[in-house]
């Protein structure tokens, strides 16, 4: 194995534990969403709330379905990719070999965009959660203040 093969194949293995970081976040992320969305409902539900409550814990809850959203797109497989387990599906074994060989970058840069893309969704889905807690926060504070 050569010195280039060696990069390309750390790069790969690199793309690919990175990929497996990112998921693993989300999934801890869309976990704690979903928590702090069943957590604001069953405390909300039982409370009276005021007008700016409603419309703070409203928009609150609304930025967290979003984020919620954003992190299930992040997860939700691409069967159509052009790299990866979807190509190998279609492949003879001595097909695969060849492919591998051959295109290992081509793996590389279609595994770097699918990383990207989910790192994305994963940074928006963290503003958004951030926002909606804070929105959630105001309308606590809102609700324990009596502000009308």
């Amino acid at each position: 194995m050569n010195e280039s093969t060696r990069n390309l194949t750390a790069a790969h293995a690199e793309v690919k534990a990175e990929i497996a970081r990112t998921d693993a976040k989300t999934a801890l992320l869309l976990a704690f969403v979903g928590a702090v969305l069943a957590g604001a409902w069953t405390v909300a539900r039982d409370l009276p709330l005021n007008i700016s409550a409603y419309v703070a814990g409203g928009l609150g809850l609304a930025v967290l379905l979003a984020a919620a959203a954003l992190l299930l797109r992040s997860v939700r497989p691409n069967l159509r990719g052009r790299h990866g387990f979807p190509l190998w599906a279609t492949l003879t074994a001595e097909e695969i070999t060849a492919a591998v060989d051959r295109d290992l970058a081509a793996d590389i840069a279609g595994l770097s965009r699918l990383a990207v893309a989910k790192f994305t969704c994963l940074r928006r889905a963290v503003d958004l959660t951030l926002t909606g807690g804070a929105l959630l926060v105001l309308a606590a504070l809102l609700t324990a203040g009596g502000a009308a």
